[in-house]
């Protein structure tokens, strides 16, 4: 059946959003984009209180970090650890600034993310999680981590595919600093509205059987999932933490597509039935 929702991606829009060089710039773009996370649970029928707003802050200079921090915020998401552990550095006088990785990890970088982290949304490998769990308990922390999963089956996207997510989890609480809280996507980098949604439509799906015999240990209640040009269409499909850049922090210099690869030619059309 379709969804009741005609709302449509932005993804069609690299530029749309000015650079924010003042601490007012960010202010306004904050409440703007609360604005329209409340427009999007009014759709579904949803309280605003149970949708988290993660700025992202990859590519975006200490400069810019300060002044979001300067508008209110307090938990920023970075892609990758070595540039998200330095910023951490940089910013060490801000204590009340928490971290949020949210990119591919090389077990190599595992060190880093232990030191400062206090939340990882892209676990996707038992080799991860080994390494992340030696790390945190040498340095007496434990670490939020959501399990990422490939719902759109692209090649180029990093994840645990969808049929092999239950045993995954059933594996995870074998390493006690490790706080599972939920799962993360990436949809389809597409204008096509209906495709995206099916990506978090999909990951809902299958949170929700996987609660069924999940492990007590492993929480399952959070769905990271929507990005700037798509994060309205995660909220009417269920999502509890939306990662939000561009619309934050203004475009960046290179499009999405850089970062984030658009479907291939071939690539297989999403089953959205597969688990049902």
């Amino acid at each position: 059946m379709p969804a009741p929702f005609a709302t449509q991606t932005g993804h069609d829009q690299h530029g749309r959003y000015p650079e924010a060089t003042t601490v007012e710039d960010f202010r306004r773009n904050l409440a703007a984009v609360q604005a329209r996370i409340a427009a999007a649970c009014r759709r579904a029928g949803r309280d605003t209180a149970t949708v988290r707003l993660l700025p992202v802050s990859k590519t975006k200079p200490e400069a810019s970090l300060r002044l979001a921090h300067a508008a209110g915020c307090r938990l920023l998401g970075e892609n990758k650890p070595q540039e998200a552990f330095g910023k951490w550095e940089a910013l060490q006088d801000l204590a009340d600034l928490h971290w949020s990785v949210i990119g591919h990890l090389q077990t190599n970088k595992a060190k880093l993310v232990a030191r400062f982290a206090s939340e990882f949304q892209a676990l996707d490998s038992l080799r991860v999680a080994e390494a992340l769990e030696r790390r945190l308990q040498a340095e007496g922390r434990s670490l939020d981590v959501f399990v990422q999963v490939n719902t759109s089956g692209e090649a180029s996207k990093y994840g645990v595919s969808p049929e092999n997510v239950q045993d995954f989890i059933q594996k995870l609480p074998a390493f006690q600093a490790l706080r599972v809280r939920g799962l993360m996507t990436l949809a389809l980098f597409s204008a096509e509205a209906e495709r995206v949604r099916q990506c978090f439509m999909l990951l809902r799906i299958l949170r929700d059987q996987l609660r069924q015999d999940a492990p007590a240990s492993i929480g399952l209640d959070e769905l990271s999932m929507g990005m700037s040009g798509d994060f309205e269409i995660a909220i009417e499909e269920g999502a509890t933490v939306v990662r939000v850049g561009q619309a934050i922090f203004g475009a960046r210099s290179i499009p999405d597509s850089h970062y984030w690869p658009t479907e291939t030619t071939g690539t297989p059309p999403l089953l959205t039935c597969q688990f049902q």
